[in-house]
């Protein structure tokens, strides 16, 4: 079992990092990058969701942002993770949500972050953009 410190809880940091980002960019599908959290363990799906709550606090999300997100996630909005999101303001913790519950967080909480970043990157990083995270390639185009 990989646990969310030392070594490996760096690697998996750094692997949501990437695959949110990626998702949030274009650059990877919603249900490609499901598709790798569903094959995860339970644990590792925890971490993954602290980092992915982090992200969404950092793209400061609206509410708006939230219905919006929601309704590109494929989840219905009444399940817990789309209306803990909608909440004004949002409520975060996915990772505590039972297991059979995370790839819909994920899927949601991926979405509202891609919704929110995107604004960012167009306001707030415009032109000036010196986050490496904001500027990936495609995962099959050699650097």
């Amino acid at each position: 079992m990989v646990g969310s410190s030392g070594e490996d809880g760096q690697a998996i940091r750094r692997e949501a990092e990437r695959v949110v980002n990626e998702v949030a960019q274009g650059l990877r599908t919603l249900d490609d990058g499901a598709a790798w959290f569903s094959t995860l363990s339970t644990v590792v799906r925890q971490a993954v969701l602290r980092e992915a709550d982090g992200y969404a606090m950092q793209a400061h999300i609206t509410a708006a942002d939230g219905r919006e997100g929601v309704a590109r996630s494929g989840v219905k909005p009444t399940a817990n993770p789309s209306v803990m999101i909608c909440m004004d303001p949002p409520r975060y913790g996915f990772a505590t949500l039972p297991a059979d519950e995370h790839v819909k967080a994920f899927r949601v909480l991926v979405s509202v972050f891609s919704v929110a970043d995107t604004r960012r990157r167009q306001t707030y990083c415009k032109g000036t953009c010196g986050h490496a995270w904001h500027n990936l390639s495609r995962p099959d185009e050699k650097s």
